[in-house]
């Protein structure tokens, strides 16, 4: 797929997330915005996901660790034509797209989340259960970089390593923020590179907002052949949106009727 498709789905995404987020008054759209375009490119160009194998195990998986992030996963899911359910009845009762993930309620959603650092560590299991029943299927998961703080985290890492889980990728998305502020502030998880490759994984790094360069990152941990790997995407938080991005205050916060209207103004004003 061409760059410029890859950016026209982003945009659709970031545009669906905030109107999600501002119909439901509620949700996360700092971090959602800003792995939008490493998460695109993963289900656009990587993941072999479509209608067809959508509810079968002969596919790849997605694990969305940081589950707040519900939003980024249900507009990438409706972009792909995969969502059965409204996207404006995002965090309404008797929604399917609650405002964490449940695999119970929508195919699609590998996984229930929403505690920090589980679904990292989920991630082991399911690329494990491929590893024992030879499924040659790969396992994603996008973990965040304040959720990196929680010791679970690394737990993980260990077992992948000990397990020598080729068939699993975690993409970090490293943009600096959480909600009480710099990760670097709040409980300081750096330097990443160095304690990745310390637990024993393979790591490439990106600019998480260049497709060429999430290309040539998912290029290079694709050669990786007997170990786990990570990726770390380099992000803003709340990319696409001015008055969002690199502010915590959005972390959790929905916009206005002024700041909804300015956010999708903006957002298609961006050149594709």
């Amino acid at each position: 797929m061409e760059n410029r498709e890859l950016k026209i789905h982003a945009r659709n995404v970031r545009k669906k997330i905030i109107e999600m987020i501002y119909s439901a008054q509620s949700g996360h759209p700092g971090g959602a915005l800003s792995a939008t375009d490493v998460i695109t490119y993963l289900y656009f160009e990587k993941m072999d996901i479509s209608e067809d194998n959508v509810s079968s195990l002969d596919r790849d998986r997605f694990v969305l660790s940081k589950g707040h992030a519900s939003a980024l996963l249900y507009a990438i899911l409706d972009e792909k034509g995969l969502l059965d359910e409204d996207i404006h009845t995002f965090r309404k009762i008797d929604s399917k797209l609650q405002g964490h993930p449940s695999m119970r309620y929508l195919k699609g959603v590998d996984m229930s989340t929403g505690s920090l650092g589980q679904g990292a560590s989920v991630a082991v299991g399911m690329a494990l259960a491929n590893k024992l029943d030879q499924n040659g299927h790969h396992i994603y998961c996008l973990v965040g970089d304040g959720e990196s703080e929680e010791g679970i985290m690394w737990e993980a890492m260990m077992a992948a390593h000990h397990y020598h889980l080729d068939n699993l990728t975690y993409i970090l998305d490293l943009n600096h923020l959480q909600i009480d502020g710099q990760i670097e502030k709040v409980m300081d998880p750096t330097p990443f590179k160095e304690k990745y490759e310390a637990f024993g994984l393979y790591v490439a790094e990106c600019d998480g907002h260049d497709f060429d360069s999430i290309k040539k990152a998912f290029a290079e941990v694709s050669k990786v052949d007997d170990r786990p790997q990570v990726i770390i995407a380099h992000t803003v938080k709340g990319k696409g949106v001015s008055f969002m991005e690199n502010d915590p205050s959005w972390h959790g916060s929905a916009p206005n009727e002024a700041q909804y209207k300015q956010a999708l103004a903006e957002l298609d004003k961006e050149e594709a």
